[in-house]
């Protein structure tokens, strides 16, 4: 009986890789609540239009510095993968809106539950979608993670509607942003391209007509203004870099990196209530990203090279 070929070396590197950028963004993600809280009292649909402005520029400057413009037009002349980032660029927008909105509301926790649901939602994706199985051991890691999640979500019922609208657009955008035939920087330069018009036209006549402070009520929150674009640009081309060299069902596992440390901030920093509901719900969750981490490492040992879709 011959054994099976040793994994490719491009096969490895690609995975490894993946899991590099992965880890990167949600890191990333899970301390961006502590900056987006320096702009309280700036309007939420004002931040992101910034966000979206300024990552237009950052894009623009990226694509002109490594060539990118060719893998843009022929997206963009790719008619099935235009609409994919037409849809694609509306979720991330309206994403990133109630991201804000719940850090400057004061219900990070709430948002934290949003990105708690996404493993769960990633996971079913990619088993019943994208036809990634599941052991039965990465089964139960499924089941007890969505028990903990109903906990946290009979303890955070009055803004539930913030959690679920975050895990379906989140979930939903990396699904299609897996299957679009582009690559990641090319990808988020058409989707900002396509929401800047309406960030861009937004921002011009809040300034000229609105009483809120679009600009920030100082020197400091007009620079972190201005820099939100590079931040929001890093973590979304590493994310979209990642979701094409993993299975998405080990993305979505990586994602309890992002809720954790929301969590954390949010108890810890700004003082958040936390009930008995949202410590077993904690402890649930992590419970269920061990397991399924262990039945991933034994299927990896099992066939060392993970299927890259």
């Amino acid at each position: 009986m011959t054994s099976p070929p040793p994994p490719s070396a491009p096969a490895r590197s690609q995975y490894r890789d993946g899991l590099a950028l992965g880890i990167g963004a949600y890191a990333a993600w899970g301390v961006l609540p502590i900056y987006f809280k320096q702009l309280a009292g700036i309007p939420a649909l004002a931040i992101v239009a910034h966000r979206i402005v300024w990552s237009m520029l950052a894009l623009a400057m990226l694509s002109s510095v490594t060539g990118g413009w060719a893998a843009i037009r022929a997206a963009i002349a790719n008619r099935s993968t235009l609409r994919l980032l037409v849809t694609t660029a509306l979720l991330i927008g309206l994403n990133w809106l109630i991201y804000v909105y719940a850090i400057n509301s004061g219900h990070i926790l709430a948002g934290s539950l949003g990105y708690y649901l996404n493993p769960l939602a990633n996971i079913l994706l990619g088993r019943f979608l994208l036809k990634e199985p599941l052991t039965r051991l990465q089964w139960l890691a499924v089941a007890i993670a969505a028990v903990g999640v109903a906990v946290l979500a009979v303890g955070a019922w009055t803004h539930l509607w913030i959690s679920l609208t975050l895990c379906a657009t989140f979930a939903t955008y990396g699904l299609l942003r897996k299957i679009a035939q582009v690559e990641s920087a090319a990808g988020l330069a058409i989707e900002t391209a396509i929401l800047f018009p309406l960030a861009l036209g937004g921002l011009l006549v809040a300034s000229a007509t609105a009483a809120t402070p679009v600009w920030g009520t100082s020197n400091t929150q007009t620079l972190l203004l201005l820099l939100s674009g590079i931040l929001s640009t890093l973590p979304l081309l590493m994310f979209t870099a990642a979701a094409r060299r993993l299975p998405y069902s080990v993305l979505g596992i990586l994602q309890f990196v992002a809720p954790t440390i929301q969590f954390l901030i949010a108890i810890l920093l700004y003082g958040e209530p936390v009930t008995p509901a949202h410590m077993v719900a904690f402890a649930a969750i992590w419970t269920a990203a061990t397991l399924y981490l262990i039945s991933f490492w034994q299927s990896a040992r099992a066939q060392p090279t993970p299927e890259i879709s």
